[in-house]
């Protein structure tokens, strides 16, 4: 199989777009919802990785609950965000998931613990939220 045009988990840096990324499936941390700007909305959310590391892959929608654990995955068109000072991995509505021979990608314990590392780290992150926060409770003057 071709590694043309596909990225390694520990390459992947928030902002990035139209991320294709062959992975294997770590660990199932649930499916909720939550509330959005948008609305209720379901997500699913996993522990993904291949030979250079592992991340936090979230999937929306419909597809929240599509992912087994041990399966290796191939993923087209997913964004990379940060979320509390942790790099994520996104698959969307647009995103499209196909299983990979088991063979293609290192078995679970053989994926290194590494993740990709955020630039500037959660400090940045909570900088920028906190200004939102300050303003709760005093009102409108």
């Amino acid at each position: 199989m071709s590694e043309s045009g596909k990225t390694k988990v520990i390459d992947l840096k928030p902002g990035m777009e139209n991320v294709s990324i062959d992975v294997r499936v770590i660990e199932n941390l649930g499916v909720r919802t939550i509330n959005t700007k948008v609305g209720v909305r379901t997500l699913g959310e996993y522990i993904v990785g291949d030979d250079s590391g592992r991340i936090k892959l979230v999937v929306w929608g419909s597809k929240a609950r599509s992912l087994t654990t041990g399966e290796a995955i191939t993923i087209k068109n997913a964004w990379v965000s940060q979320y509390k000072g942790e790099i994520q991995l996104n698959v969307g509505k647009n995103s499209v998931i196909e299983k990979l021979p088991d063979e293609s990608l290192p078995q679970a314990s053989e994926i290194p613990e590494a993740t990709p590392k955020a630039e500037g780290g959660a400090a940045g992150m909570g900088m920028r939220r906190a200004p939102a926060r300050r303003g709760r409770g005093r009102g409108r003057r």
